[in-house]
């Protein structure tokens, strides 16, 4: 591997023409593969470190210090920059100080993801706690909210959002900066249809916070993001709440147990599905499915269809790149 590329970057080198190198032939499979996770991360200008770009990398089995290679033979190039331990496509320093200030909002804001984190996993029929979004990334900021991904006991997963959604307007004033608990799914589905780079970086940076073992069970459900990230891993277990099942909660989940709470359970499934079709019936039907998937396995309200709008403008810049460099990413 490394002799072939520095085959390729030495003539780089000794040309002083990027351009016209690589408008002759496809540019290295790891070097492409690194760039094209600065471009997916360019989207949100949001830097990387090199063990972020390691673990993003789509090129299987390779190490540390062929990435480290990697990144220094193409920031002698130009077609990144460094600033101390964070590269990106965009020679802006305020890009990475912006990193640096949303990575420090993560660590003052973490208690209360804990917290809010135990406060979810105490509601009836709750089974496990995540943090999807930009802060299980490690950046937040005043527009950014804490996503929660949450996985349900199969039959109450409806009975188990509404109990939610009621508290977050009743208690919250509907207010969901720390409290946007938008995607649902039962233990007993946690394999994830959506197979695209978009779904596979929510999985791979997916931060749990409560029931880690669910969590486990979950990323191993869905090792169908390894074609995208073969070396990426699992989140290690720092930071997961330990919670006891309150009298209320197993009260609860008792007296819903039988016939009453399979009944109520449909009832909420269908208004809910009612309601939003009723709002959002103008999206087109493969777009409604992505964005507001509702069955009773699984609740997805994203009506702002972010994962449409990533992938579309994912793929304009990786051909605004190519055109810019005239090269072509494998």
């Amino acid at each position: 591997m490394r002799s072939e590329q520095s085959q390729t970057f030495s003539i780089l080198s000794t040309s002083g023409n990027v351009a016209a190198v690589f408008a002759k032939e496809k540019i290295d499979l790891l070097y492409s593969s690194v760039l094209k996770t600065l471009l997916y991360y360019d989207l949100f200008r949001y830097p990387l470190t090199a063990e972020e770009i390691k673990s993003h990398c789509s090129y299987p089995d390779c190490s540390m210090r062929a990435v480290q290679e990697a990144l220094d033979e193409l920031s002698e190039q130009e077609l990144l920059f460094r600033y101390d331990q964070f590269y990106s496509l965009q020679n802006d320093r305020e890009l990475f100080l912006r990193r640096i200030r949303g990575n420090e909002a993560v660590s003052q804001t973490m208690s209360k993801a804990q917290r809010r984190s135990k406060l979810i996993a105490s509601f009836p029929f709750v089974r496990c706690v995540c943090i999807s979004g930009s802060f299980s990334k490690n950046y937040f900021d005043e527009t950014t909210d804490l996503d929660f991904f949450i996985i349900a006991e199969p039959n109450r997963l409806w009975i188990c959002r509404t109990l939610l959604i009621l508290f977050k307007k009743i208690f919250l004033l509907n207010s969901k900066k720390f409290f946007c608990v938008n995607y649902f799914i039962d233990s007993a589905h946690l394999r994830i249809p959506d197979k695209n780079i978009f779904t596979a970086t929510e999985i791979i940076t997916l931060l749990p916070m409560y029931n880690y073992d669910m969590y486990l069970d979950f990323v191993s459900q869905n090792d169908w993001m390894k074609s995208f990230f073969p070396n990426g891993h699992v989140r290690k277990e720092n930071g997961v709440i330990k919670v006891s099942d309150s009298f209320v909660k197993r009260f609860t989940e008792k007296i819903l147990s039988g016939k009453t709470g399979e009944w109520l359970d449909t009832f909420f499934y269908r208004q809910t599905l009612n309601h939003w079709k009723k709002k959002f019936g103008w999206q087109p039907q493969n777009e409604f499915e992505l964005n507001m998937r509702t069955r009773k396995t699984v609740s997805k309200h994203h009506p702002q269809g972010f994962q449409f709008q990533v992938l579309k403008k994912y793929e304009e810049r990786i051909r605004e790149f190519e055109n810019e460099h005239d090269l072509t990413l494998n």
